[in-house]
């Protein structure tokens, strides 16, 4: 029976991320999936590393910066193994304030008009008032193009089109799949939206959250440097490789199971929603649409830690819209937790034990 110190489900950022981590660390590693690797909701983001969004949760902030502060020494070694730098390709995003915070901040702490019109001329702001957040974004098909690389460059055995049924316990752990039975010392579940053991968790659910977003060609005369983001939609730039002058239109938040079918009546919301926010993208050339689904816990803060009760069994998923931004972290945090380390940060917000508020987004 094949043996690693640490079986991994699930192959996308969040899984590949921690699989080098743990490999850095000299493991050995097996990594399952049931699909292809970094075919779902990894390559279906943005690629906002956005720690700073006033509509993420207070305490994933600690979380967030820890992340912020990895991704150099992360992007490094991914360049370092697969030949391949991940470029950022933009350093600024405008904001605008959503409802719940127009009351506390200072209308002379956001940007005037003036600022505004010098910033980005071409933008029709309306009643909302914007703030300069200083936060970069990347391609997350660039990331998962050197990503994957970068693992198979390495002794982690990772076997695609592997569907789990089951797990026992014995000294160690057994993990039945349809490819045979593999053992491990340790399992870690990061199958994201498919949540393959956060049933285990009655208490604490993962489940889709469905994501509609189209790529756009930007005109010529209206070369865009930075995002811009509000509560309805954001438009990400890319600025530089393949897809220059294209920017990503997001996205619809969606309670639909695992429909992942593109609605022509959910496009042109976005499209219009941006065009009015940016008029020039009216004429922008549609490139491609898509759908992603996230992996949402009821107080939308990721699940990390030992599943109670099963101290070699752990989970890493319900990132919902940040798994990009919190790969480097939560594999971090992750490999200390899996080698009995104290963890860098306080992790008691992502504990599995938690009892989540529904509709709490702890602000």
């Amino acid at each position: 029976m094949p043996h690693a110190d640490v079986c991994i489900a699930g192959a996308g950022i969040i899984g590949l991320s921690l699989a080098l981590e743990l490999h850095h660390r000299g493991a050995h590693v097996l990594v399952l999936d049931q699909g292809e690797p970094l075919s779902e909701a990894s390559t279906a983001a943005a690629g906002m590393l956005a720690a700073s969004d006033p509509d993420n949760p207070l305490r994933l902030r600690g979380l967030s910066d820890l992340s912020l502060s990895l991704y150099p020494s992360f992007l490094d070694r991914i360049a370092s193994l697969s030949g391949i730098d991940v470029p950022l390709h933009t350093s600024t995003t405008l904001q605008a304030l959503p409802q719940h915070l127009l009351d506390t901040i200072p209308a002379a702490d956001t940007l005037s008009p003036q600022t505004l019109s010098l910033l980005l001329p071409q933008l029709v702001p309306g009643e909302r008032r914007f703030i300069l957040l200083p936060e970069h974004s990347l391609d997350p098909r660039e990331l998962a193009v050197a990503l994957l690389r970068a693992v198979r460059a390495t002794t982690i055995d990772l076997r695609p089109r592997i569907a789990i049924h089951h797990l026992s316990a014995t000294s160690g752990i057994e993990v039945h799949t349809s490819a045979g039975v593999f053992s491990s010392s340790l399992f870690v579940d990061c199958t994201g939206a498919w949540s393959l053991t956060s049933h285990l968790l009655p208490h604490l659910r993962v489940t889709p959250r469905k994501g509609q977003m189209l790529s756009v060609a930007l005109p010529p005369s209206f070369p865009l440097h930075l995002v811009v983001r509000t509560p309805e939609v954001y438009v990400v730039p890319r600025t530089q490789g393949p897809a220059a002058l294209r920017a990503i239109i997001g996205a619809t938040v969606e309670d639909a199971g695992y429909d992942k079918t593109v609605y022509p009546e959910a496009i042109t919301r976005l499209r219009d929603h941006a065009a009015a926010l940016l008029p020039p993208l009216a004429e922008a050339g549609q490139i491609e649409t898509w759908a992603g689904l996230r992996p949402a816990t009821q107080d939308t803060l990721p699940i990390l830690g030992s599943i109670p009760g099963r101290p070699n069994h752990f989970l890493a998923t319900g990132h919902y819209r940040n798994g990009i931004l919190l790969a480097p972290a939560t594999a971090h945090v992750m490999a200390q937790l899996l080698n009995r380390e104290s963890p860098s940060i306080d992790l008691v917000p992502f504990s599995p034990e938690r009892n989540p508020t529904p509709g709490n987004k702890a602000y």
